[in-house]
């Protein structure tokens, strides 16, 4: 795995990242907005540290944990899109930290990801940033798990952000979560999750 100093970093401050999507998408997960190791390779939840993939894969959402700290290759993609997942932001825009967005800007980003959702036409919207979900939509009540609108036909779901800063939920709980979305949106999720405490398959 390559590694950036700082300059380079920041050098990727305000870039963009390419959605990763097919047109099958069954469950399309939404990020807030790009960090800079993410902008810096373009790929989704890149960053050392973050569980995202961790998380997927001990929910037995996929069969093994990606490692995209260095980028998407051809396998990763495939990994994802050939199990009808897709990646999108709901502002592509790279900063530092998310809490770097305005209100406005999120719910402009909500705005453009009704219309990607309009064409794309996934089963499921999980976004995933619940803080993020209740200032971009307007949901100040909003608690993590299934919501009670759609977007579309979607069902939206509400799940923690994957961050390793995000000290509420460890990798189980998230990975539980991850599982449910994916499994609503017509995933195969039968595989055994790779963490304790899951029961029966679901």
């Amino acid at each position: 795995m390559r590694s950036f100093t700082r300059q380079e970093l920041e050098a990727a401050r305000g870039r963009s990242v390419p959605d990763l999507i097919r047109p099958d998408v069954k469950l399309l997960f939404v990020g807030i907005n790009p960090g800079l190791w993410t902008a810096a390779v373009k790929a989704h939840f890149a960053r050392p540290g973050n569980r995202f993939y961790k998380a997927l894969h001990a929910g037995g959402v996929v069969g093994e944990e990606l490692d995209v700290r260095g980028g998407f290759d051809t396998r990763s993609r495939s990994v994802l899109l050939d199990r009808g997942i897709g990646i999108t932001n709901l502002v592509n825009r790279a900063t530092a930290r998310a809490d770097e967005l305005g209100a406005d800007e999120l719910r402009s980003g909500a705005r453009s990801l009704a219309r990607k959702v309009a064409r794309w036409e996934p089963r499921v919207v999980a976004l995933v940033g619940i803080t993020a979900y209740r200032s971009a939509f307007d949901r100040p009540d909003a608690v993590v798990g299934r919501q009670e609108e759609k977007l579309g036909a979607a069902e939206i779901w509400a799940l923690p952000n994957p961050s390793g800063l995000n000290a509420h939920y460890q990798v189980d709980a998230l990975a539980r979560l991850y599982r449910a979305a994916a499994r609503a949106a017509g995933v195969d999720v039968s595989r055994r999750p790779s963490v304790t405490g899951f029961g029966p398959r679901a």
